[in-house]
């Protein structure tokens, strides 16, 4: 996912994908424990998705 497909979203869409992304990692989480994970490079996508989610969320509430 990449920041300026981000942009392009409404705020409404970013809470969306925000919680969605949020249920994954955890999802993810939840395999490393039980140890059923055998991709652990996805974790730290979905968390730097998170962090992309939430600066394009700042940056639409600093604009208005």
């Amino acid at each position: 996912m990449k920041a300026s497909e981000l942009k392009t979203k409404s705020a409404t869409d970013l809470q969306q994908e925000l919680l969605s992304l949020t249920k994954a990692q955890f999802g993810l989480r939840m395999q490393v424990a039980t140890q059923q994970m055998t991709n652990t490079s996805e974790l730290r996508k979905v968390r730097r998705d998170i962090a992309r989610v939430k600066t394009v969320l700042k940056e639409k509430g600093a604009q208005k």
